[in-house]
């Protein structure tokens, strides 16, 4: 297949999941990360010579510059609209690590102004395109467990500080175990199950205050700002009606990290990835099956973080829809704040954003290829 002319990427921030992004990037050729850029000029520089970025930017310079196309936006939680704002001002489609915001004014703003220059907004989690949720999503649709009635999906642990260098942000606006890994899993299951009827959710700051023991700043404390443990129920527009817990407050739990979603059908139960990694088995066992069933790929497996922006950029080229796209991330953001204002009002919330499924991914396709 013949490659388009390439899509000029910029990417704006520098810190742990850079290299993510950075590392896979080069796994499309639509794609061509041209310049980082860092507050921290030391930390833009390491990684433009880790993974041949040929130029390395001030932040400004990089979201001014006319030789980017889409800026990849991989600031902290607090600083994405601003950051996206700004390449939206300057012409350049964006595309932002999750969540788009830390409440809907501000992603709706962005949203709003990507309209009036006429530019497209992106946003990960693009986990749910890897072949685990493709796979899922392929087989619920066909039907093999029958109708969706239930589930359940949990993502527990005791919080980042122990590991990450600099984790203060999980614990501000904008963190918390919801707005972290909450769009892995509400990406997923809207993914799977299609657009949400109404929310209630149960909040609470079970840990006021946060030691450091990563090794760079070993001994400091963190004064919890948002909620450390949501539990949330959804009930589907499709009728299935399921619990969604994410705690950065609990120690040893017992579920199947491997698999942490379950959905249960009139014929049968599904057992769904870690909707955080992008390939991995999934599981199913119908009325009659006298056992569990592993079921083959149904898409190209291997790929990892930048396959949203590639997506992205072939959909500049081809003139359709991207997946990974601003108005999903739109979605995933008001269900998140519709937990805590749950919580807080305790009363149920019904999503004021509408959310349409993507289309799937296409089957047989080459690596790095995801079609125009």
């Amino acid at each position: 297949m013949n490659v388009p002319n390439r899509i000029r990427l910029g990417v704006v921030g520098c810190g742990a999941i850079s290299g993510a992004y950075l590392g896979m990037a080069k796994n499309f050729p639509i794609v061509q990360v041209v310049a980082c850029a860092d507050l921290d000029m030391e930390k833009a520089r390491a990684k433009a010579a880790e993974y041949g970025v040929p130029k390395v930017l001030g932040v400004d310079q990089l979201l001014e510059s006319p030789e980017i196309d889409l800026v990849m936006n991989l600031t902290v939680p607090r600083a994405h609209v601003a950051t996206a704002l700004r390449a939206v001002e300057n012409g350049k489609h964006t595309y932002s690590e999750k969540p788009l915001g830390v409440d809907r004014a501000e992603g709706m703003k962005l949203l709003e102004a990507a309209k009036k220059k006429n530019v497209l907004v992106g946003c990960a989690p693009d986990t749910f395109m890897g072949s685990g949720i493709q796979t899922a999503r392929k087989l619920l649709d066909e039907g093999i467990i029958g109708r969706p009635v239930a589930f359940t999906a949990m993502m527990m642990c005791p919080g980042h500080e122990h590991w990450h260098p600099s984790p203060e942000f999980y614990y501000q606006a904008g963190g918390g175990p919801m707005f972290d890994m909450g769009p892995y899993y509400l990406t997923a299951l809207l993914n799977l199950l299609g657009p949400v009827k109404r929310i209630s959710g149960m909040a609470s700051v079970a840990i006021s205050l946060r030691t450091i023991t990563s090794r760079d700043k070993y001994g400091q404390t963190i004064v919890v700002q948002t909620p450390d443990h949501v539990c949330g129920m959804l009930e589907f527009q499709n009728g299935a009606v399921g619990s969604l817990i994410t705690s950065f407050a609990t120690r040893f739990p017992t579920y199947d990290w491997q698999q942490p979603i379950t959905i249960y059908g009139t014929e049968g139960t599904m057992r769904v990835i870690d909707p955080n990694t992008f390939d991995g088995p999934v599981h199913y066992r119908r009325k009659d099956d006298a056992d569990w069933v592993e079921a083959p790929p149904q898409f190209v497996t291997g790929y990892g973080r930048s396959v949203g922006v590639a997506d992205m950029a072939f959909a500049l080229q081809g003139g359709r829809a991207h997946r990974a796209s601003g108005s999903q991330a739109m979605a995933v953001l008001d269900l998140m704040r519709g937990f805590l204002d749950s919580s807080e009002s305790g009363r149920s919330y019904e999503p004021v954003t509408s959310y349409e499924r993507p289309a799937p991914m296409p089957a047989g396709l080459p690596f790095g290829v995801l079609d125009l």
